[in-house]
């Protein structure tokens, strides 16, 4: 539905903006909307607004030209304001034609204005109607159905406006030089090159998202007895020294790779995995883009929303009535009953499935 701008001139297109300032697997799954400007615009040069801790995932992003990053890190009053002199003569030094922002917060609404663009397009909230009206010239609503797949929801921000693409998979392309990197990596790390890597991200962001330390020590534990394969945990730095707890209790040798590798180098990581397995957090987005199959634990979150597609990838979640719920917790409690009864053997027999079937491709 139109609310503001029905149609949207699309002759002499230059120069586009997508903004996208949500977490990683927002950006992840904004992709196929950067696929949908280039196959409509091929000429023209398209510009994605992200996050600073997003910025190398877009690096790898075959149809970005370019990228603006916001640093929302704090500094002195002249820092700052040399900070967002230096950011606005850059964003300015586009000379967008076209800025559509895929969110509907403030941040993205003040780049999409000051950006200079005569066309701007948004999604209609309610929400702060009137100064957004303002803002941008062209407003839709789309009439997305209950947990619409969050690459469709994004996708039909630009579709309403005939920018389509009939591929809604985000992909990411890691560059020789982040493979070159993360293969030195193991090397270093003395990662066995005549195994097969298992990446494992056992944490969120969100703490009632994730599954059980113990559970992880378990799996791996059980998964290593039959298979010969190397571990790897991957996570944020302050997510290393939980890791190390996993590590400190396997019966093989398990890689401690939290904090070792930046964004940039995640993709990498995860395509040179035979199998990923994690919560729904940004590792699972960014290892099936990536092509690599993933197993992931879903409770409170909806897997029809943010779970991988495609036959490649399964999910594993608590049969309960509450479930999804959406909700932070139980009774708010930030601990999700479906995620700490979800049991070892119920992600056992999916990772030793998995595991027969691509190791048995690979030989």
């Amino acid at each position: 539905m139109f609310i503001k701008g029905e149609n949207l001139n699309k002759c002499n297109i230059n120069s586009i903006l997508l903004i996208q300032f949500g977490d990683i697997g927002d950006v992840v799954y904004s992709l196929p909307c950067v696929r949908a400007l280039r196959e409509t615009f091929p000429s023209a040069r398209v510009v994605m607004a992200v996050q600073k801790k997003a910025e190398g995932l877009v690096s790898d992003c075959l149809w970005a030209d370019d990228i603006i990053s916001v640093d929302k890190q704090k500094r002195p009053f002249l820092q700052n304001l040399i900070y967002q002199k230096n950011f606005w003569l850059r964003v300015r030094s586009f000379k967008f034609d076209l800025v559509i922002d895929l969110r509907t917060g403030s941040r993205g609404a003040i780049l999409a204005f000051l950006s200079g663009a005569k066309q701007r397009v948004g999604r209609y909230t309610p929400v702060g109607n009137v100064w957004r009206s303002r803002l941008f010239t062209h407003l839709v609503l789309p009439t997305g159905r209950n947990n619409q797949y969050i690459a469709e929801y994004y996708h039909d921000t630009i579709a309403y406006y005939g920018i389509k693409t009939t591929n809604l998979n985000p992909e990411i392309t890691p560059s020789r030089n982040n493979i070159d990197t993360v293969a030195n990596l193991f090397k270093n790390e003395n990662i066995p090159s005549d195994q097969p890597i298992w990446a494992i991200q056992p944490f969120s962001l969100w703490r009632y998202k994730e599954w059980g330390i113990e559970k992880y020590i378990e799996l791996i534990n059980r998964v290593t007895r039959e298979f010969k394969i190397s571990v790897i945990l991957t996570g944020a730095p302050n997510e290393r020294d939980r890791a190390q707890e996993i590590v400190h209790e396997c019966e093989n040798r398990v890689f401690n790779f939290a904090g070792l590798t930046t964004m940039e180098l995640l993709p990498a990581l995860f395509q040179a995995s035979i199998l990923f397995l994690g919560v729904d957090s940004a590792g699972v987005h960014i290892a099936a883009a990536v092509g690599t199959p993933t197993i992931s634990l879903y409770g409170p979150s909806s897997p029809d929303i943010w779970a991988p597609k495609g036959e490649k990838h399964r999910v594993i979640s608590k049969k309960m009535p509450c479930v999804p719920c959406k909700e932070t917790g139980c009774n708010g409690s930030k601990k999700s009953k479906c995620m700490d009864s979800l049991a070892v053997d119920d992600v056992l027999n999916a990772v030793r499935n998995k595991l027969k079937d691509l190791i048995g491709k690979k030989q």
